[in-house]
């Protein structure tokens, strides 16, 4: 089954730096929106950040807004989560979701079931402790 795939998760100390990467094969992003999403331990999973390639729009929850970055490079099919000033609430583990149907990057990561969004990778542990 074709599906993302995703890497740059790891340990690292509260306030910290963490680059997370999306990655297609056999499929190119720039036709799909691509969102991140996360999941602590007991926790529902959440949209963390959302990115549309057709109109370059992008969205941010709250909780993550001035210290996580979206972005994507079309030449590496890949999209980015740049994640700064890491807090130990961000302890999760990440997801990239991939989707065409989502019309706003706000409708795809308004989503909270899994079944909601057609491809989803494998995920990312990121642990923010010190």
């Amino acid at each position: 089954q074709v599906r993302p795939m995703e890497s740059g998760g790891g340990l690292v100390q509260p306030g910290g730096s963490l680059r997370l990467s999306c990655a297609a094969s056999g499929f190119n992003l720039d036709y799909y929106a691509v969102g991140w999403f996360r999941q602590a331990p007991g926790k529902g999973r959440e949209g963390v950040s959302c990115i549309r390639s057709s109109d370059g729009s992008t969205y941010y929850a709250d909780s993550v807004k001035g210290r996580f970055t979206i972005s994507r490079d079309s030449a590496e099919n890949t999209v980015f989560l740049q994640m700064n000033s890491l807090k130990p609430e961000d302890t999760a583990v990440y997801y990239c979701a991939v989707d065409p149907k989502f019309r706003t990057v706000q409708a795809m990561c308004a989503v909270t079931a899994v079944e909601s969004v057609d491809m989803w990778g494998q995920g990312t542990l990121v642990t923010v402790s010190s």
